[in-house]
């Protein structure tokens, strides 16, 4: 996948995670992209490390997205879990 692709994965990873686990977070648009990049790697990372199913390198790929949206997930609870009154 290419870079434009990356953007338009965490994007759109991004915004179904916050669409979850709604609350106020940071970022608007940029902020929801840089997560959902950020929990497409770990979502892919603890894929293949944990599940023993590396991710495809292919964009329409149910695997590629649902480790991306769990990742995204995952960062969403982390920073809630540290910083979850900061915002008031």
């Amino acid at each position: 996948m290419g870079v434009i692709a990356w953007l338009v994965l965490g994007l759109l990873a991004g915004a179904v995670a916050k669409a979850i686990l709604p609350g106020r977070d940071p970022g608007g648009l940029v902020g929801t992209t840089v997560i959902g990049v950020a929990g497409s790697f770990l979502g892919g990372w603890l894929s293949s490390r944990f599940l023993d199913r590396p991710v495809q390198r292919e964009f329409f790929d149910a695997a590629t997205w649902g480790s991306a949206i769990a990742g995204a997930l995952v960062l969403l609870v982390v920073y809630r879990v540290l910083f979850g009154n900061s915002r008031n």
